[in-house]
């Protein structure tokens, strides 16, 4: 009878739809995360202190990796290098504070764990480890440094930087152009200032009416004149060669020496210019020979 009793009671406590609680277990199941915060409150505390200590430790193998970097002139390389080493350091920190603070946390799991999961990151993130790995590779091996002129496919300009994504071009024309560091890494790039000095050269048709001079004299007079500008270079000498026939003409093809940055050579090449012209034009008033 008394069983039936307990039954019935159970019955009137439990009706359908209604939501039952109880929130005693809820204080407890908080009162135990109190609990146990309280004791690792010493592991937390240590835990922080140790990765305090590691990040002061990273700032400083990343400024004497900086350092060592500028001494050698590899300002980017040193960047790059110095924010790499920075956060190892931090992680290795940050997994030791962990085993801290759980102790039965095991690191060799984890680093498994960032492992395997590292597999579906690289995926995810194929593209910035790619452009990450060829500006690494083209600080280490430099086929061309900051303030160098290059041209890469249409693009050309002057390098202002060479970050971990991508190397920053500045136009002739004053514009930006970023280029994701695999694709400069995979792809023909013209260093138009790898070496000091750069050769220009300029063609020139003459008509066989309106000159008064050989072929032969008419090189030298413009060899010469060439010669005579401030900036044109004298080792290797200037130079005025035939190079083409037809007709009614005949092509001279002028070639100099520069110093191998643009803005030289478009200022060298404008009074190269003038200077031949005022060669022609005196060569056209001489009288012609009978």
């Amino acid at each position: 009878m008394a069983e039936q009793n307990s039954i019935g009671s159970d019955a009137i406590q439990d009706l359908p739809q209604q939501i039952d609680y109880d929130l005693s277990m809820a204080v407890e199941r908080f009162d135990s995360w109190v609990d146990g915060a309280i004791r690792l409150l010493p592991n937390i505390f240590l835990a922080l202190v140790v990765m305090i200590l590691f990040y002061g430790l990273a700032v400083l193998v990343r400024w004497l990796v900086q350092r060592q970097s500028i001494r050698r002139g590899r300002h980017n390389l040193g960047r790059m290098l110095g924010s790499f080493s920075k956060w190892a350091v931090i992680l290795s920190g940050f997994l030791l504070a962990a085993t801290i603070v759980l102790p039965t946390l095991n690191p060799g799991d984890l680093i498994a764990g960032l492992g395997v999961s590292s597999v579906a990151i690289g995926f995810a993130f194929k593209d910035i480890l790619q452009n990450w790995l060829a500006g690494l590779l083209i600080l280490l091996r430099q086929p061309f440094e900051v303030d160098d002129q290059i041209k890469v496919d249409s693009h050309e300009g002057t390098v202002e930087q060479i970050e971990t994504r991508a190397t920053i071009i500045k136009t002739y024309d004053g514009q930006r152009i970023l280029i994701p560091n695999s694709y400069i890494y995979t792809h023909a790039v013209i260093v138009k200032t790898a070496y000091e000095k750069r050769r220009s050269q300029y063609d020139i048709n003459i008509n066989y009416d309106n000159s008064a001079n050989s072929i032969g004299e008419t090189c030298e007079r413009i060899r010469g004149a060439i010669a005579q500008v401030a900036e044109v270079e004298t080792n290797p000498p200037p130079e005025a060669l035939a190079w083409d026939l037809t007709e009614d003409k005949v092509t001279i093809r002028a070639r100099w020496w520069t110093n191998s940055h643009r803005t030289n050579m478009s200022r060298v090449r404008a009074a190269v210019i003038n200077a031949i012209r005022q060669v022609l034009d005196q060569s056209r008033t001489e009288p012609k020979p009978h």
